[in-house]
């Protein structure tokens, strides 16, 4: 292709900067719950983040990708202008990236997934024609915005009443937690490593049966509580710090589990969301590798989830803390309890997702999470103003990444495409 090396530089540059606004973004949705809890401070979620964000990308990372890379659009249509498939992606990478920039800054918690989804549909339509856009596929994505914040805020909801039910409300509070907390670990465990397995680590050579994935998702599970068990008896309890609070002890073991449960919520996060800035790279380096053949498969060079993966980190380290405190403390006060309930309800419906390839919105997920344990206490503990906005901000995304990928598209075009 005659501009196959500025086409690749281009897509590392735009792939890095949506990456970076996933980080920025999504991340701080992610980690917005340990923070809020005072489970961990800004500087170890960053640390958490950037290990399990990246270890979930590259490890798990492929499946969503293949969604986002070829399921949304037929490649097919374009087998004899591939160079308009090549700008549409650039073009989409850098809308979404600019729709995050501009709502990370004013705090909003949006969805990378809807940011990357609607400017593809938006270059499509529009660039191509609306038979390019595979719109079984986007309306089976439209509908996971409704189901999953509605599987996360009940996975929650009942997640928080049983921490209720078996702590929080029996004579002896501390006991119960020093009981029971080991076991919600090893849920937490049990849960990331089995579907892990179950969506392959296959292009990293690792694959089992069913028998030998449960067998290893339950060890994992059993390493996870021994390790939570000891740290647990480990803590400092002070009985005077009770007269303050009635549960500050309880809620110190509860942020033990609050740390597991962020180091799987990022895991989970890598793995669905690196797909939104390393899927159209992909689809560019393909084409241009290729000799301009739009390729029905192509395998995922590692180097590309490598580069979401450093992308998404920095993308956190600079800009994050903003989204993290609306996350966090804004829509409902959260504590460790709180924060690990919504947590493990979004993370086993990211990584279930993940595991059939649907691109779904961690963010909805997890404030679905956060609603969930809110109304778990009473309607009154949820900030209605601060959902309201959150609402509004997810509606127009979709919208904004798509006039932004169709302008950027255009002028894409009329940089490059010079054929009558």
């Amino acid at each position: 292709m005659e501009f196959g090396i500025i086409y690749i530089g281009l897509a590392c540059a735009f792939g890095f900067f949506m990456a970076w606004g996933v980080g920025a973004n999504d991340v701080a949705n992610a980690m917005g719950t340990s923070v809020g809890s005072k489970a961990l401070t800004i500087r170890q979620a960053v640390i958490v983040a950037a290990i399990f964000e990246f270890t979930g990308a590259y490890l798990a990372g492929g499946q969503v990708t293949q969604t986002i890379r070829k399921g949304i659009i037929d490649p097919s249509l374009m087998m004899n202008s591939p160079d308009l498939l090549v700008y549409g992606m650039l073009a989409s990478l850098l809308a979404a990236g600019v729709w995050l920039l501009l709502a990370s800054r004013a705090g909003w918690p949006v969805s990378t997934t809807h940011s990357i989804v609607g400017a593809i549909v938006g270059f499509a339509a529009v660039g191509i024609g609306i038979d390019a856009v595979n719109w079984g596929k986007v309306g089976s994505i439209a509908m996971s915005w409704i189901i999953s914040p509605l599987l996360a805020g009940t996975i929650a909801y009942n997640l928080f009443r049983s921490v209720q039910s078996l702590i929080l409300d029996t004579d002896h509070p501390l006991e119960s937690a020093k009981k029971y907390v080991p076991l919600y670990i090893f849920l937490v465990g049990f849960i990331i490593a089995l579907v892990t397995l179950f969506k392959g680590l296959k292009h990293v050579g690792l694959e089992f049966d069913a028998f030998t994935n449960y067998i290893i998702a339950i060890a994992t599970g059993i390493i996870l509580m021994l390790i939570g068990k000891f740290y647990i008896g480990r803590l400092k309890l002070d009985p005077t710090a009770d007269r303050e609070f009635h549960y500050t002890n309880v809620e110190k073991v509860f942020g033990i589990l609050m740390m597991v449960t962020a180091c799987a919520m990022a895991f989970a996060h890598g793995s669905n969301d690196v797909a939104n800035a390393v899927g159209p790279l992909a689809a560019v380096v393909g084409i241009v590798e290729s000799g301009g053949q739009v390729a029905q498969k192509s395998t995922m060079p590692i180097w590309i989830l490598l580069l979401g993966g450093v992308g998404i980190v920095v993308g956190l380290i600079t800009y994050g803390h903003k989204v993290i405190a609306t996350i966090g403390s804004n829509i409902t006060e959260l504590t460790p309890s709180r924060g690990f309930a919504a947590t493990l309800a979004a993370a086993t419906t990211v990584v279930l997702a993940s595991g059939t390839g649907l691109p779904i919105s961690t963010t909805h997920t997890l404030v679905g999470g956060v609603l969930g344990v809110g109304l778990a206490r009473g309607i009154a503990a949820v900030n209605m103003n601060i959902v309201k906005t959150i609402f509004l901000s997810w509606a127009i995304t979709l919208p904004a990444g798509a006039l932004l990928s169709i302008l950027f598209f255009f002028m894409l075009k009329g940089m490059f495409y010079f054929q009558p």
